[in-house]
């Protein structure tokens, strides 16, 4: 290796990164990079929350390690994945960002799908700071129990979606509620803000999910949901 020429050096090492970009070339394994950025999974886990076979999910989270992407330990008889480093967090910030500044169907999508489900300015990370000092605002994490207990915004309440309703009343009247979930395209926080305004409320959702808000190295809780306690 030490005697690689100038240009086989430079041939080489890009050949490394490519192995990077090879092994995002699924949508799926993006997938389940996004889950495995809320905390650690096992392949089972994956398996139900993707819909794919067992086989296919273990065959792309081998192409992520192999890529260095994801790291993986054994727990008895169950494999547990989780993302290796926050690096790759912003890594796929960063590919969100380019995708959606350079195409127009990502923008179309969004536009259709997204813009029906909520079409209000969503709350930043700095703006939801300033309001949570204040106590003006119910922080509401509707993601699985599990990925709550991993990390989650510091005084937010687990109530996932399909409890939502039910523990509304719970919720302080005169206050608003922001939602977040996995990410800025989470579909859990746009179900979860469109349900809370049709019941009434003043509801809006965080700009960015549990991931970007750690990678922003804000302050994050890991302390499990109280039902759990």
């Amino acid at each position: 290796m030490s005697n690689l020429s100038n240009r086989e050096f430079k041939t080489e090492l890009f050949e490394q990164f490519a192995r990077v970009s090879q092994a995002l070339s699924s949508g799926k394994r993006l997938e389940l990079l996004e889950l495995l950025a809320q905390g650690e999974r096992s392949v089972d886990a994956l398996t139900q929350l993707t819909g794919m076979t067992a086989a296919n999910t273990s065959q792309h989270l081998q192409q992520l390690r192999k890529a260095g992407l994801v790291a993986s330990r054994k727990d008895g008889l169950f494999v547990i994945y989780r993302i290796a480093g926050g690096g790759v967090v912003r890594l796929l910030m960063a590919l969100r960002e380019v995708a959606e500044n350079n195409l127009a169907e990502v923008e179309r999508l969004i536009k259709s799908f997204l813009s029906k489900k909520d079409n209000l300015e969503p709350v930043s990370a700095d703006e939801l700071r300033k309001l949570a000092r204040r106590g003006a605002v119910t922080v509401v994490d509707v993601r699985p129990p599990e990925e709550y207990a991993a990390g989650h915004l510091p005084g937010a309440l687990n109530l996932p979606l399909p409890q939502l309703a039910k523990h509304l009343h719970k919720l302080p009247a005169n206050r608003e509620i922001v939602a977040y979930c996995r990410g800025p395209y989470c579909l859990l926080s746009y179900d979860a803000v469109e349900m809370l305004r049709a019941k009434g409320r003043k509801a809006r959702r965080l700009a960015e999910g549990y991931p970007e808000w750690q990678s922003a190295g804000l302050p994050v809780d890991r302390s499990p949901p109280e039902s759990a306690r």
